[in-house]
């Protein structure tokens, strides 16, 4: 059946006539929406909506994560032709998922930046979607939980990264990618106690109460005792998980502004994922895939591969849990 699809399927981002089911067309070719889900912007009916934020104006070393959403959108067309392994379910047949689209924002108005995402997030909240976002830089984790937490109220933060992002900054104007987790606890959208970071490997004086699982402690525990700590952490209150491509060693994903030696690889980070079934995910982020530093694609690959486990997490959580 999937050859004889590939012989007529093309541009099913726009072809297709349901928001369920595979995608058989040819991975080189078509338009790349996320997982060749439908382009659209209605809402109706939607469970999860993918969406892409190409800013990267917060940065702090290395410009290009603005290219990160299309180049993750490209690369996951090597993924919908079968059930996500090792999962044993299937949120492509049973969830609406959707691609979104981008976020549009002026380029020019930084200082509106922030707003227009939270708005974009709370529209699709609105709706009764969750939503997987696509970056983008890592401030714009912030504004999207500040429309989580209205609707939720204060979430869990499962975090991956190699920077801990806390660095003090009480200037609401300013826009920096290391200070998006400190503002969002300080804003009261994140509660600290069941927050957790997973693969820190830089310094940092004040966690202000979010739990911490460097690097090296990560490579030494194993995969069962951090996710193990980490489901802990977090309880079944809702949960939104972060996830930094640079929390990956350098030599997994080289394509990032920040990138850190000592990371995680990439074997550990799709056990973890997968081992954290059961958490109440109520959305989540993949950021600062940076294509130009990767003439390979390996690190816009690894993001998609990030990006539809965070599908699997959000469908374990309404269908398994």
């Amino acid at each position: 059946m999937a050859l004889e699809d590939a012989k007529t399927q093309v541009d099913t981002a726009f072809t297709r006539t349901a928001h369920r089911g595979y995608s058989f067309e040819n991975a080189f070719g078509g338009a790349t929406s996320f997982l060749r889900r439908s382009y659209t912007k209605d809402l109706t009916g939607v469970d999860l909506a993918i969406t892409g934020v190409p800013f990267d104006q917060a940065v702090s070393h290395r410009s290009g994560t603005r290219f990160g959403p299309r180049a993750i959108r490209e690369a996951s067309s090597l993924m919908p032709y079968d059930p996500p392994p090792g999962w044993g379910t299937d949120p492509l047949e049973d969830l609406n998922i959707i691609d979104y689209g981008d976020v549009a924002f002026d380029y020019a108005n930084v200082p509106e930046f922030p707003e227009t995402l939270t708005n974009h997030i709370r529209t699709i909240l609105k709706a009764g979607a969750g939503t997987v976002v696509l970056g983008g830089d890592h401030y714009i984790t912030w504004p999207i939980l500040k429309a989580y937490a209205e609707k939720f109220g204060p979430v869990g933060v499962i975090h991956f990264d190699a920077h801990s992002d806390l660095w003090p900054d009480d200037n609401p104007a300013r826009i920096d990618h290391g200070t998006m987790l400190y503002k969002a606890v300080k804003a009261g959208a994140v509660d600290p106690k069941r927050s957790v970071q997973i693969g820190i490997r830089t310094t940092t004086e004040d966690y202000l109460g979010v739990n911490v699982i460097t690097a090296r402690e990560a490579h030494e525990w194993g995969v069962a005792r951090v996710v193990a700590t980490v489901k802990d952490i977090v309880g079944d209150r809702p949960t939104y998980l972060t996830f930094d491509i640079d929390a990956l060693d350098p030599a997994f994903a080289p394509g990032t502004g920040t990138p850190v030696w000592g990371g995680l690889a990439s074997w550990q980070v799709a056990a973890m994922l997968r081992d954290l079934a059961g958490i109440n995910l109520v959305g989540g982020d993949v950021v600062e895939v940076s294509p130009p530093y990767d003439t390979t694609g390996a690190t816009a690959i690894a993001g998609a591969h990030v990006a539809y486990e965070l599908i699997c997490l959000y469908h374990w959580a309404r269908t398994q849990r």
